[in-house]
């Protein structure tokens, strides 16, 4: 139908870019998830060895859909494995159908077989109706099978400074390595939880906007009982409402009338962009409430100072730490977390244990 899938080229920066202006996800906010100056510097942030697909018009050669693969060291039933990760999936909405997700999936499925891995996360945002329709209730004999491994709960939550002081440090160089250990013991309590190591972590400072007085620690008898991180990506990932739809659109004018008085930011109009950042690196040793408060007051402390009126939290709805991160004025972004598996891969989903899952929403 005169479409070309293949690998993208340095060349293809700008019109991949547009693309992702041009097609927000949908739902009671539309959002474009937008990669300006360059698309590349916010793949690195999902994982390493990407990789772009993009479909062209064969006449006119105009990118009309994109999606990525790359590769991240997770731990899986508390064991380092290396899975795979598929998203940045958008279509021209003129192509949109499954026959051309179909031949990006043929693509995507060579890879594999070139590199195969036991398995890929995919997220799929709840209100996006489109892409549940055709990657999971109908999908072509050439996709992978789609199980639903968790219901992932993104809270944006408004910030105000806090007057509480909570008794939290920021890291300096010298921690580095006894938070990767801290990491390293607590983390596997989560299913999927990041393989982190120095380098890893250091890597997202000197290269992905993660600055290292923004990782909060929470210590306990001299011990590190708990870290979490503000992750500001706005440099090269933006989120830019497009549109309001339903109550949404008849709430949001007078919200905003009341939001100065309510001592909360407004919500962004159509086309502006949103001042978020992310809570990163959040674990917190044997799940404690009172450590997990106090991380999540100095985060937000921290993004106040930046001038960021939402921090984007994210936890499995089975995670114990929820209910707390809840308590804090909130609007919620449900979304599914799925686990994609080729036929002839090992079946992983099948020997996962029930353990809350947690991943790294920043990375998706």
């Amino acid at each position: 139908m005169g479409i070309h899938v293949n690998l993208a080229t340095p060349a293809d920066d700008a019109s991949i870019r547009g693309l992702l202006r041009r097609e927000p996800v949908g739902g009671r906010i539309a959002i474009s998830y937008e990669r300006d100056p360059n698309f590349a510097i916010g793949c690195e942030a999902t994982g390493e060895n990407v990789t772009v697909l993009v479909a062209r018009e064969a006449e006119s050669e105009a990118i009309v859909g994109v999606a990525c693969r790359s590769e991240r060291e997770l731990y899986v039933n508390s064991t380092p494995a290396r899975l795979g990760y598929l998203g940045q999936l958008r279509i021209d909405r003129r192509y949109r159908g499954r026959w051309l997700v179909s031949r990006g999936y043929s693509l995507l499925r060579r890879l594999h077989e070139s590199n195969p891995l036991p398995g890929y996360l995919v997220a799929v945002t709840t209100d996006n109706r489109e892409a549940e329709g055709v990657l999971i209730e109908k999908p072509r004999k050439l996709f992978p099978s789609f199980h639903e491994i968790a219901r992932y709960q993104t809270l944006a939550l408004r910030v105000k400074r806090r007057k509480r002081e909570p008794d939290i440090v920021a890291a300096a160089p010298r921690d580095v390595s006894e938070i990767v250990r801290f990491l390293g013991t607590e983390g596997p309590r989560r299913q999927f939880f990041p393989v982190w190591t120095a380098d890893r972590l250091l890597g997202l400072i000197r290269n992905l906007g993660l600055r290292m007085e923004d990782i909060q620690i929470a210590r306990r008898d001299g011990s590190i009982a708990g870290v979490m991180a503000l992750w500001d990506q706005s440099a090269y990932k933006q989120n830019v409402v497009r549109s309001y739809t339903g109550w949404m659109k008849l709430a949001m004018p007078l919200y905003n009338a009341s939001a100065p008085w309510l001592l909360r930011p407004k919500l962004p109009l159509p086309g502006e962009k949103i001042r978020n950042a992310y809570a990163a690196l959040v674990c917190v040793a044997k799940d404690d409430p009172t450590v997990f408060s106090d991380l999540l007051t100095a985060i937000m402390k921290r993004a106040a100072a930046c001038g960021i009126d939402y921090l984007l939290l994210g936890l499995d709805e089975r995670d114990p730490l929820l209910g707390i991160a809840r308590e804090h004025p909130h609007i919620l972004y449900p979304s599914r977390l799925y686990l994609a598996e080729w036929p002839d891969g090992e079946h992983l989903y099948a020997r996962l244990d029930d353990r809350p899952s947690y991943v790294e929403i920043a990375t998706l």
